[in-house]
């Protein structure tokens, strides 16, 4: 997968497509933020199962 990956940045770079590049770039980091609220959520959904649950 990250083979994938290099391959994809690798090839927007060497046809100087800045601008896709740019894109693919900010792409990654929205879909890292939303991967870290939905670890954010899990773990305060588990602590009130547990707080409250018992």
């Amino acid at each position: 997968m990250i083979k994938f990956f290099r391959k994809i940045r690798q090839k927007l770079l060497s046809e100087d497509k800045f601008i896709k590049y740019l894109l693919y770039v900010i792409g990654e980091i929205v879909l890292v933020f939303i991967g870290i609220l939905i670890a954010l959520q899990i773990i305060n959904w588990n602590e009130w199962k547990i707080h409250f649950c018992n």
